[in-house]
């Protein structure tokens, strides 16, 4: 409790510091989520190769299932990009976009950015044939970025933004347009 509080008051004093801070600090973000992205890929190969999995699909239909994936998944995810830039903020949460994006992908889910990461998670697996990468690492890569959403950023979010973003989390699924899982 005290380490995420931390994090997420790190975060904040980030994101509401001067530009020149947010812009040194850019660079450290996407090299650390590149980092634990990476991880996850290499993960999966050597536990594959170490426990002899067998391929996940046929050679022929590779490239059929995986391409579309990674298509869709880097679209989504340049669509989102592209949104956070035009308001001059980065997908970087220590360089955030100063108010709520409502735009492209952001009218339909408030996540739209990692909803193409984990697309393009799923194409890499299936392209590499990998199958711990498609039936353990991907889904725990997803799970800890939900987790680290809900639990760290978007109280950052709510923190820095307020009603705006409460009223936009409210109306907006975190990943799935139309999404709406069932209340508690």
């Amino acid at each position: 409790m005290v380490f995420r509080n931390r994090w997420i008051n790190l975060l904040h004093r980030a994101a509401t510091g001067t530009q020149r801070t947010r812009t040194l600090l850019t660079p450290v973000g996407v090299m650390i989520f590149g980092a634990f992205t990476a991880l996850f890929v290499f993960a999966a190969i050597i536990v594959d190769r170490l426990l002899s999995l067998p391929r996940l699909l046929p050679e022929d239909t590779r490239l059929p299932i995986s391409v579309p994936m990674i298509v869709v998944g880097l679209a989504v995810t340049a669509w989102s990009v592209f949104h956070f830039l035009k308001v001059k903020g980065t997908p970087v949460p220590f360089n955030p976009p100063t108010k709520v994006v409502r735009t492209g992908p952001y009218r339909y889910a408030r996540n739209p950015m990692l909803t193409g990461v984990f697309l393009l998670m799923f194409g890499i697996g299936f392209i590499v044939n990998s199958a711990s990468f498609v039936f353990l690492f991907t889904p725990l890569y997803v799970l800890i970025n939900v987790w680290e959403l809900k639990k760290i950023e978007e109280p950052e979010l709510v923190k820095r933004l307020g009603v705006e973003y409460i009223e936009y989390r409210r109306h907006t699924p975190m990943f799935i347009p139309g999404y709406r899982p069932r209340s508690k």
